[in-house]
Formats: C-alpha cells, structure tokens, sequence
C-alpha cells in the first residue's frame, strides 16, 4: 500500500500557482521551476526598454509579498463550544484570532467561495494599532522580550505618524491580507473596504496591484457625518470612503430597492400595482432621428381609452412621432420590435400645453411581486449611514456605549443588498462590533435568505477605563459575540410578532439562521513529527501513551478533527461532525464525506463496519499509531478495507482515499 500522511502544512501558495501558470504557459515552467524570459516571451514581452515603470513601491513590500505566500504552521482553529449558538444547526462563525493567520487555516475550506467581503480596516490615524507579523516567533515569552507582544500577548503595536514608516507599516499590515482574501472570493465575488482620506490613495493602488486595474468598480463617497468634523483644521470631513472591487468581470450587481425618496414618483396605480409615467421619447444626447432612424416610427393612440398600437385602426386614430421640444424629429427609447412585444406597459397621455398626444411607459414599483431595485450611486446619503445610526443601533441592542464608531447597520444592509443572494457567504475579517453579522441576519429577516456569515477579530484587550470594561467585557470577541447573540433573539422576536400578524397564505421565515459556531485561533493539537521547535528530538514523547506521543496536553478529539479538516479543500467548518458510536467512540464522520478514526486500536471489525458505510465517504484518516509500527498489519488491515468496500460497491465503484497522522 502507498502511505500517504496528512499533510502538516495547510497552503502551498507558490506551488499553486506555479501550476495555474504551467497550464497556461507550459514553456514558462520547467521541471517545476518559473522561467521568467520565456513567460515574458509569452506574453509578447521581448524586450525591456525601460527599467522604470509605474508602480507603487514602499519600505518592506518584498516582506509583504512574502507574508502572503508564507504558509502558517503550528497553528489551528479550537472549537469553543460553550461560546457557541445553535451549534448543531447553524452555517455561520466567529473565529477569533489574528486575521492573517486565520484567512490563511482558512484558504483550503473556503477556496474561491465567499461571495462578499467586507472590512473596515484601521484607519491610521496615528492612535491606530495595525497588526505585527512576526509568525516564525513561536514561543509567547519570544514576543515579549523582544517586544513583539504586551504583557497580555497582544499581537499589536502602535503606529505614531512620527514613525518614518508611517505610511509603509500600514501597507505592510494590509497587504498579505487582501491578497489571501482575493484567493477566498468566488469569480464572482466582491469587496467592500471603508478608509478614510488618510490612506485611501495607498489602498487604491493596493487594491488596483491585487485585483487589477480593470476590476475597480467605484470608491464611493458615504456621507456619515453631515455636519462634518469639527475638529479638522481647514474643511469639515463629512464623508468617508467605499471602494469597491470585484474579483472579475464575471461579478453582477443585484441592484438597491429604490429609496424611499424616490418611491412617491409611484403616484398612478392600476390592477398590476403603483407605476411612474417615464417619456418614450429618447431625451438628452443622442436623441435626435438620425442618431437611430429605425427607432423613428409613428404610434397610433386610442383618444378614448388612451391604450396604444403600432397599426392604425380600430379607433387607435391619433398619431404621435418622438418630436424634439424644437419641433424636430428626434426618436423612441424603444425600437419598434420592443414597442410591439411590451405595448400593455404603453399609455398615450394628452399634452394640453402642446395640444397633442404623446406616449409613456408604465414604470412600474414592483416586479413579479418584488420591489424594483436600481442601480447605487457614487454618493450614498441618507441617516442610515450616519455614524450616530451606528451607534444608537448598538446602544438600542447593548444597552451600553462599549464599541466606540461601530459601523452603520444600514450600511452593511446596502452592500449586502446589491451583492449578494440566497445561500451566499459574507466574509468580514475586522470583524469589530460585528455590525456585519447582524446586518447578515436582518437582510434574510427581510428578504427570507439564507445567507451565511464568517466574522474574524483579534481578541484586543480593552483598556480597564473603558466603557466596555465597566460594561463586563474584557476583549473585542465578548462584545461581537454577545451583540450576535442578542441581534439573534431580537430577530427571532420579530419573527414571532410578525407570525401573529400575517395573512392565511403568508408564510413566516420560521428557519432563520441566528446562531453561531465560535472556533479560536491557537497552538496545533497534532504532534506532526517529533522534533521540537527548538530541533531536538522530543524523546518523552516516544516513552508516552499513544495519545500524549500522537497528541498535545490538552487536546480534544473533536478540535484534531477539525485541524485535520483545515487540510481539505471545500469543505467549510459549518458542517455537521457526528460520533460514530456503533464503530468506536473515537470515530467521527465529518459534512457525511471524511472519517477521522482516533482510535488507539484497529481491530478486523471496527474495518469491517467502515467498509460497509452508504454512502461511502471520500476519504479515511487513521493514527499511525494505531498500527504499532506493524507495516505487515497495516497493509493487511487496508487490503481488507480495499476488498470489503469492493465487494459492498458491487458495481458501482467508488473513489476513496486513505492517510494517516
């Protein structure tokens, strides 16, 4: 039998896409490695005849590359079950951690599927703290002397405008972590990052090197505060920034409901609903006949039901042509094929000013039952972006201040809006107050969705003078999870009221997902070899139980399975892990597909019932330990595997792999 072990590390950044290229550009790669002259080649480039090119450069970009491409080791995600909500049943997650090192365990399970992700990043401001990188400093007492952590083991440190690398440790920080979080969006995904003025320009370019130029979509203009700062020295700041980029051009916008505003231009009604009367006649540039002369032709109006026709007869005898206020000839909106197939939505109107007819669409509020929506501006306006919306919705929910400037739900609720649909994941890896959770759960409240979220933080202290502290909460995760959890039962109340309320055919959204699984970023539970960080062999291990050789101190069975998990690809954290009592009570069958077998023992009937799972999963992983270091015993033991599950396929043959820690 080929032995194949569980990969201890997670992401092979550089071998993945040296293989994207080699399908590519097969004469660009050569026994494995890049060959830069002949991808060049490739691509038309056969010559430099300048050295210098536009690009944005800073103090520590090759670092930050790196740090993007640098696989995280010795690290997992911990389930923390008691922190949890509706842990069986719910799709959604909290994880707490350091954001890079977490989108990184996360690259395999989560690879090209979140559709959406927001951040709203620190600022640098001059007070802000922006994250450290130092992940080849495994021990926590390392960090502190060389001053890498505080006392408490943040992993943060300030970033005061007189440092010379004010700007640059700011790109630094952001760099690694929108290039992981691209490599998680679908093809059709999205992102969404608030920043002020301070660092929009920096992260524009970022964002334009990440994504590429052509996948921009707008930076536009939130108005948050609209009397405007009055502390700034020369113009009032009321806005902040949104840049938007999509991951390629195989991304669509779903459009905003149009604003309320706009929904009194709805005034008419008829037996479909509430419609505006929109000109037919083309208006503004490129309006005149020659401009389209097949959209210039008469339409005829029936003077006493004022329906329309395209033929002149049976009392349709007034005749109307697009006219230009001049009095020249200009055209329809619509060419007279689209005219013939949609003439309900048509109306002629009497012009007494003009003493003519003229011809008008029914614009219509609602499609097919559902509100129209429209495209967003570049300028959004309106209370609820306002940063006092932010903060009353909080305060409503927590009764307390303890998150300063959380981000407007409303905000949150028109991103998700024009981005996203049913069963879509929303990713936001500053996760804060976790405004982004709770708007996640509105939005399906409102539209009857089932769209998942995954919020990130680092678990910062908060200060000891702070309103959080006195309000009982020692770091930013206990505030982003207790708001979960009260926006959860705020929204199953609504539910209930609205149960009450509704009509005989109505049907309530009675399975709204309000929970949450929270996993925690922290130390391997797998021994993967048994040299130590300091490079010596770790004898105690090989005198211990099976258990302390295979395992650390304080594992649990259920987190070595979810670290062995963090290995395959496309299979989220979400799913569902069962404890295969009947076959042993260290036997997990993990989202209906993957076996983790923990026992320290096989025997020929723990086999024999594995080979008889249906449907059969697509992968075992067994100890090694298990087999005493018996290879006879192991190869005998999968031969009976291999036939057992042969003869219970019959003819229907399944793929399967099996490996082993």
């Amino acid at each position: 039998m080929n032995e194949k072990k569980v990969p201890e590390n997670i992401n092979d950044f550089v071998g993945d896409n040296i293989k994207a290229l080699a399908s590519l550009f097969p004469s660009a790669v050569k026994d494995g490695k890049l060959d830069i002259v002949a991808l060049k080649e490739e691509l038309g480039q056969f010559e430099e005849v300048d050295k210098e090119k536009y690009e944005l450069t800073w103090a520590g970009k090759q670092e930050a590359k790196k740090k993007a491409q640098e696989d995280v080791f010795g690290k997992t995600l911990n389930y923390i079950p008691e922190d949890s909500k509706d842990a069986t049943s719910t799709k959604n997650l909290y994880i707490e951690g350091d954001n890079l090192e977490v989108l990184k365990l996360l690259r395999q399970n989560y690879y090209r599927s979140i559709k959406m992700i927001y951040i709203d990043p620190p600022y640098n401001t001059g007070n802000d703290f922006v994250y450290n990188d130092r992940f080849k400093m495994n021990s926590s007492e390392s960090d502190f002397l060389e001053g890498t952590t505080n006392e408490d083991g943040e992993k943060l440190q300030k970033n005061p405008i007189s440092t010379n690398r004010f700007h640059a440790n700011w790109i630094n920080m952001m760099y690694p972590r929108i290039k992981i979080a691209k490599d998680l969006l679908k093809d059709d995904g999205v992102i969404f990052i608030s920043i002020d003025s301070r660092e929009v320009a920096n992260l524009r370019k970022i964002c334009d090197e990440i994504f590429g130029e052509d996948n921009f979509i707008s930076n536009v203009t939130v108005v948050n505060n609209l009397k405007g700062r009055s502390d700034d020295e020369y113009i009032a700041t009321a806005h902040e920034n949104l840049l938007i980029y999509r991951k390629s051009d195989k991304f669509v916008t779903f459009g905003i409901p149009i604003p309320e505003e706009y929904q009194s231009e709805y005034k008419e009604a008829d037996q479909i609903g509430k419609y505006r009367l929109l000109g037919l006649r083309k208006r503004g540039s490129n309006s005149k006949r020659e401009d389209r002369p097949n959209m210039y032709y008469p339409i005829y109006v029936n003077n006493n039901t004022l329906q329309v026709s395209l033929e002149n007869s049976n009392g349709f005898d007034e005749i109307v042509y697009p006219k230009l206020s001049d009095g020249s000839d200009g055209r329809w909106r619509w060419g007279r094929e689209t005219t013939s197939e949609r003439t309900s939505e048509l109306v002629g109107k009497f012009i007494s000013i003009r003493k003519e007819f003229d011809v008008y669409q029914k614009d219509y509020l609602l499609q097919n039952g559902i509100q129209r929506v429209v495209k967003p501006k570049s300028i959004w306006t309106g209370k609820e972006f306002s940063s006092d919306s932010g903060t009353l919705t909080f305060k409503e929910l927590m009764g307390d201040k303890s998150f300063t400037n959380p981000k407007s739900l409303g905000l949150l609720k028109y991103c998700i809006h024009q981005a996203t649909k049913d069963e879509d994941i929303i990713l936001d890896f500053f996760a804060g107050s976790a405004t982004t959770a709770q708007a996640v759960m509105q939005s399906n409240l409102e539209y009857g969705f089932k769209r998942k979220f995954i919020m990130v933080q680092l678990p910062e202290i908060v200060e000891e003078n702070s309103d959080a502290y006195k309000a009982g909460y020692k770091n930013i995760c206990e505030i982003g999870k207790e708001r979960i959890r009260r926006s959860g039962e705020q929204i199953k109340k609504e539910i209930k009221d609205n149960i009450a309320q509704l009509k005989i055919d109505e049907v309530p959204h009675q399975d709204l997902d309000v929970g949450f699984k929270v996993f925690r970023a922290e130390d391997t539970n797998i021994k993967w070899n048994l040299i130590d960080s300091e490079g010596q062999i770790d004898t105690m291990a090989m005198t211990h139980t099976p258990d302390l050789a295979d395992f650390t101190l304080d594992f649990k069975d259920i987190d070595v399975v979810y670290e062995i998990m963090l290995r395959q690809k496309d299979i989220p954290l979400s799913e569902k892990m069962e404890k295969l009592t009947d076959i042993g009570m260290r036997t997990y069958l993990y989202g209906s597909a993957y076996i983790v077998c923990l026992e320290t023992e096989i025997t020929e009937m723990l086999i024999d019932k594995l080979a008889a799972l249906n449907p059969l999963p697509i992968k075992f992983v067994f100890r090694d330990s298990a087999f005493k270091d018996d290879i006879n015993l192991k190869d005998d033991t999968f031969r009976r595997l291999k036939n057992l599950i042969e003869r219970n396929s019959g003819t229907n043959k399944s793929a399967y792999t099996v490996e082993f820690i």
